[in-house]
């Protein structure tokens, strides 16, 4: 994603006056997306496989056709040698247009000091009588993965960095590839890490359940997991899940609605609690206003996310979890609760789409993360929030989770001297303030 500063009940069944598949013409592209319309095919797809298709198909995803979509700083950035934000913003600038590149991730433009404190909080918080084991998901350039072996070599004990693997799932051929190349620029690295090409979210691809304590990395990744949509004509009217399909008149896309069907969609839904919500408004007085003054609702679902945290929990039960992303977007033009930027970037310079459906492989589609609805997932996921509903169950949490901004993040955990500039500014501190991290570890109840 291009890095922006901004500044319980059970699942009732819903019950459909119109069972009728109804086309959402407001939102359906007028032009004629031909690159879109090769996504979806005869058959009418899910949102989630939409925007998976439109972000990661091997012929036309974005990231998987876009080796220059994430980039690679040749050298460091010497914070200390610039005066203070307006040299900083041109040297940035400078970088953007010299390399051509989409976007730059913050472990890249603060290496390699973003990482190392990540290092950092991993050796305090490890139980370090067991060999380290790291799984990055989404590792980008592999300048993350360089920069904690490179700390964990200088500052821990030989046992530690000796005795280590690192192991990146890296659904791009392009950036596995780049990953390497960059680990491999210390040699003694290259016997503790690999690349696995694959997607994280097939369970088959981590084999049997790992039962030692590992730790889980996520920079970036949650905001490019595929989402779900729900879409409801009014403040009362039941969720119905929005679908993709290819118009008959014209070469555009629109959206169909469907009765709640899914599983992904279901339990997200049953996770926000949408479906109590639901009830607490059937009162006679919202019914009404609902009528007179009818206002549709739209709602983006993690249902990638929770994929994803499904697979983990299953196959690395003992897992510990550091996940960064972006808590707010700013002038996100696209409709919905935790609705999606959909940007492209031509000649230096960034275009948002008021549709997802726009996303035609040359676009970024990358959401908010809800750390509210992360950290109920998560419970979700390790088993606890499912006992809790069950109301014969006292067993306590299976995790202990934190989100902390990533200013708190790096001054407990980094080096905040190493990213100043002459006069005072920090630009890792200072510009990143819609940026959190989430800590999720296990406890002792994960049996």
């Amino acid at each position: 994603m291009l890095p922006r500063s901004n500044s319980s009940g059970k699942l009732f069944p819903f019950i459909f006056n119109k069972l009728k598949v109804t086309p959402n013409e407001p939102f359906a592209p007028s032009f004629q997306a031909f690159f879109s319309t090769r996504i979806v095919g005869e058959k009418p797809i899910l949102v989630r496989d939409f925007i998976h298709s439109a972000l990661y198909d091997p012929n036309h995803g974005y990231f998987s056709q876009r080796s220059g979509a994430v980039g690679v700083l040749e050298r460091s950035i010497k914070f200390n040698q610039l005066e203070g934000r307006k040299a900083y913003m041109k040297h940035l600038d400078k970088i953007y247009k010299q390399s051509g590149i989409a976007w730059f991730t913050p472990v890249e433009l603060f290496k390699p000091w973003y990482a190392q404190g990540i290092a950092e909080a991993i050796l305090r918080t490890a139980n370090l009588s067991v060999p380290l084991k790291i799984y990055e998901i989404g590792g980008g350039s592999g300048t993350c993965a360089k920069g904690i072996l490179d700390y964990i070599m200088l500052n821990a004990p030989p046992r530690i960095y000796n005795n280590m693997t690192y192991t990146s799932v890296e659904i791009s051929p392009t950036l596995a590839e780049i990953q390497k190349q960059t680990v491999g620029e210390v040699h003694s690295h290259l016997s503790k890490f690999k690349v696995e090409h694959r997607d994280a979210m097939d369970r088959s691809g981590w084999g049997d359940v790992e039962q030692q304590p590992c730790w889980v990395i996520m920079l970036e990744v949650l905001d490019n997991l595929p989402h779900d949509l729900i879409y409801s004509e009014s403040q009362v009217s039941p969720w119905m899940e929005v679908w993709v399909e290819k118009q008959l008149d014209r070469e555009g896309l629109s959206e169909l609605y469907k009765p709640l069907h899914d599983s992904l969609i279901k339990r997200c839904v049953e996770i926000l609690e949408l479906d109590k919500n639901d009830t607490k408004q059937s009162s006679i007085v919202s019914k009404a206003w609902s009528k007179l003054f009818p206002k549709p609702r739209r709602c983006w679902l993690p249902t990638g996310c929770m994929k994803l945290l499904e697979v983990l929990h299953a196959a690395l039960p003992k897992m510990s979890l550091i996940a960064s992303d972006f808590s707010f977007l700013p002038d996100v033009k696209v409709p919905g609760e935790r609705a999606p930027l959909v940007s492209t970037k031509k000649d230096g310079h960034s275009s948002d789409y008021s549709n997802f459906l726009y996303a035609k492989g040359d676009a970024d589609i990358f959401f908010p993360t809800d750390f509210w609805l992360l950290e109920r997932i998560d419970h979700y996921c390790s088993g606890w929030l499912k006992l809790q509903k069950d109301k014969s169950s006292l067993q306590g949490k299976k995790r202990r989770t934190i989100t902390i901004d990533t200013s708190s993040f790096m001054e407990e955990f980094g080096l905040p001297s190493k990213t100043r500039t002459k006069d005072g500014y920090n630009p890792l501190l200072d510009d990143f303030k819609n940026t959190k991290f989430y800590l999720s570890v296990p406890t002792h109840n994960i049996n």
